[in-house]
C-alpha cells in the first residue's frame, strides 16, 4: 500500500514540475556596463582609468534554443574620455553563440565588427550572481581580440556587470 502511494505521489510531483518548466525557444534581453581594464598590442599597453576612461554599454537579446545552447545579438556603444574630451568612439556589432556551462555560468563566443573598422572575436565567460523571477544580475569577463584598420592586433581584458530580464 505504501508503495502505491509513493508511486502516485512521485507521478503527481513529476506532473507538477513539468508545468513550471521553461518552453523553448526562450528570449531574454539584457543591459550592462563594460569596463575594459587593459589593452595590449605589440606596440603598447594601455590601462583604463590610468591613461583614459573608456566604458561600453552592451545591450542585447538572447534566444535560447534549449537549456544548453542559444544565439545572442549584442550592440555595444563605446564612450571614451581622454584629456577631458568625451565622445562615442565606436559601435560594436557582436553576434554569438551561447553555451550554458551549469551552475549559473555561460560561455559566449562572439564575432566582433566595429564601426571604427576593426574586427575580431570575443570569448566571454558570464556568471549569474543573483536570480529572481523578474530578472537576474550577472558579471562577465570579456577577452576581445581585434584586428584590422591598419592597427596592430590587440588583446583586451575587461569586466562587465549587468541585468538580464
Amino acid at each position: 500500500m505504501l508503495l502505491r502511494y509513493s508511486i502516485l505521489f512521485t507521478a503527481l510531483l513529476a506532473n507538477l514540475t513539468s508545468f513550471s518548466q521553461t518552453t523553448y525557444p526562450k528570449i531574454t534581453g539584457y543591459f550592462g556596463i563594460l569596463h575594459p581594464i587593459v589593452t595590449v598590442s605589440k606596440d603598447e599597453t594601455n590601462v583604463n582609468f590610468r591613461d583614459y576612461y573608456a566604458v561600453g554599454f552592451p545591450t542585447g537579446i538572447n534566444i535560447w534554443k534549449n537549456e544548453k545552447i542559444g544565439f545572442s545579438f549584442e550592440i555595444v556603444p563605446n564612450i571614451k574620455d581622454d584629456v577631458g574630451t568625451s565622445k562615442v568612439t565606436n559601435i560594436l556589432f557582436h553576434p554569438g553563440i551561447l553555451v550554458a556551462l551549469g551552475n549559473g555560468y555561460t560561455f559566449a563566443g562572439r564575432a566582433a565588427f566595429e564601426s571604427g573598422g576593426r574586427y575580431g572575436v570575443t570569448p566571454v565567460l558570464n556568471k549569474t550572481i543573483i536570480k529572481n523571477k523578474s530578472c537576474s544580475y550577472f558579471v562577465a569577463v570579456p577577452l576581445p581580440l581585434r584586428f584590422g584598420n591598419d592597427h596592430p592586433a590587440t588583446f583586451t581584458a575587461g569586466f562587465q556587470f549587468g541585468i538580464a530580464f
